[in-house]
């Protein structure tokens, strides 16, 4: 009689190697069941199945991502312009092995599980975050809008509100973070829309508010004229580009950024301006007239000078260190801010050769009992000595070109304040050195005449320029005279 035991025994070593041989036959191509995302991976090699995930992420790069940027304004892009790539090739392995490795208990359960359920593999994509970046800046950045504040203007003595806008700005930092996110935790890989973050930035001021700036913190006048048509062009023009400036509290204005450039098609003449100890002609000469008188207004405001820089030689029509001049060669500027919890109005006027600045605002000064002046106080004068005379060759006697000459200051500026009348404090608000420039001139010498040759080297070398004049008017006379002779005979 035969055993069952060992019958039994028997079958179950034959189903073992039917098993193994079974699963060696098979062991170079993926089992049933096996995905990879939805490619279904069965009977494939690994050869086989990489090239069929690397053709899927290759047909991802071309699936639309659209991103909403400012004001919902929408830029489609692909995913191959995110940089897409595939990270995790090593599934194709682990596929591969599923089934195949380990005991025969192992593998013969894994098998099974197959049959009830298939193994799907992620497929893991990351993206290049410079190419996110470089994205969002040239192709979403461009329809951020810049919050307008309100604003206003004063016209025939009254003032106009206009309202403002509300802005619009792409956070580019974290939007890289909001559309990688996105895309490699819940993309689905089907077309998609991704929102950034556009923050609102709203405008600042309200017509309330600007409605109470009815008081005049500062105002300065100076005249103009004794000015030549260009530069009184050019003194009305820099009023008018400044006219009309609202600044809140907290901002910087600056008077070269605001009237620059100084060019034609700016509105800009030629005209007398200081370099290098003389008065050249330049566009725009006049200019500083504009930043003085601005300035002086804002020091009578009480507003705070940020910078500030005296011209290289004295002015005319302010005292010493009041002045405040601007040069773009010379990298000068007059600036200042709004330090006050309202903001302020510019208002600039130009009437009867006389330019003013009145500043409005919020008055919040005891101007009853508190009042502020300014006095100049002058240090030292330098007086220029003897005339400079140049003899030119090139130039018949009677050619004379002379600059005037400068005297030299040192001088400061102080700010005084009184309560009832009697002075509370006194501060310096600045310093100011101005050159001394004497009196030069460039005289002609070229004649055929020994004697007035002679005449005019001996007024050259006597060092003054009164001399020289008296000369030269002498030796035209003379040849006057002697023409007048040569004519009679």
């Amino acid at each position: 009689m035969r055993n069952p035991a060992r019958k039994c025994y028997g079958f179950f070593l034959m189903l073992v190697s039917f098993l193994v041989l079974s699963m060696t036959a098979q062991a170079k191509e993926i089992k049933p069941g096996i995905y990879a995302k939805n490619i279904d991976l069965s009977g494939m090699t690994e050869e086989q199945a990489e090239f069929a995930i690397e053709t899927y992420v290759e047909k991802l790069k071309t699936v639309d991502v659209t991103l909403v940027a400012a004001d919902g304004n929408e830029i489609v892009v692909s995913a191959g312009d995110l940089g897409v790539n595939w990270t995790n090739p090593e599934i194709v392995q682990e596929a591969a092995e599923l089934g195949s490795h380990g005991t025969v208990i192992e593998r013969y359960k894994a098998l099974k599980d197959l049959e009830h359920e298939n193994k799907v593999f992620p497929i893991d994509l990351s993206f290049d975050i410079q190419s996110i970046n470089d994205i969002l800046v040239k192709k979403c950045t461009k329809y951020d809008t810049k919050a307008v504040n309100v604003t206003m203007t004063r016209e025939n003595g009254e003032f106009q509100v206009q309202g403002g806008q509300v802005g619009h700005r792409l956070d580019v930092e974290t939007s890289i973070d909001i559309v990688n996110d996105y895309l490699t935790k819940d993309w689905d890989h089907a077309a998609c829309r991704i929102l950034l973050d556009v923050s609102e930035e709203k405008p600042r001021g309200s017509a309330e508010e600007l409605a109470s700036l009815t008081d005049i913190l500062g105002t300065f006048t100076t005249s103009y004229s004794t000015s030549g048509s260009s530069r009184r062009g050019n003194v009305e023009n820099g009023c008018r580009l400044i006219n009309g400036i609202l600044l809140y509290p907290g901002e910087e204005f600056s008077t070269y950024q605001t009237v620059s450039p100084f060019s034609s098609e700016n509105g800009y003449y030629m005209a007398g301006s200081y370099l290098n100890g003389k008065v050249v002609d330049s566009l725009g000469g006049g200019i500083c007239q504009v930043s003085t008188t601005l300035y002086n207004a804002v020091l009578k405001a009480e507003l705070e000078v940020t910078e500030r820089h005296n011209h290289s030689m004295i002015v005319s029509y302010v005292d010493p260190s009041a002045d405040a001049a601007i040069a773009e060669s010379a990298g000068k500027d007059f600036r200042f801010k709004n330090n006050l919890e309202y903001p302020i109005y510019i208002e600039g006027i130009t009437a009867g050769k006389k330019i003013t600045f009145n500043i409005y605002g919020k008055e919040t000064r005891d101007t009853d009992s508190r009042k502020v002046r300014y006095e100049s106080e002058v240090l030292e004068v330098i007086n220029p000595p003897a005339d400079i005379i140049y003899a030119d060759a090139s130039q018949p006697i009677g050619y004379i070109v002379s600059d005037s000459a400068h005297i030299g200051y040192k001088a400061k500026l102080w700010k005084i304040v009184t309560e009832n009348g009697k002075e509370v404090s006194r501060t310096q608000v600045n310093s100011s050195n101005y050159k001394m420039v004497p009196r030069s001139a460039t005289v002609g010498t070229a004649t055929a005449d020994p004697v007035a040759y002679e005449q005019i080297m001996a007024a050259i070398g006597s060092g003054s320029v009164a001399q020289v004049k008296s000369t030269v008017a002498a030796i035209t006379a003379q040849a006057a005279a002697n023409s007048v002779e040569i004519g009679e005979q």
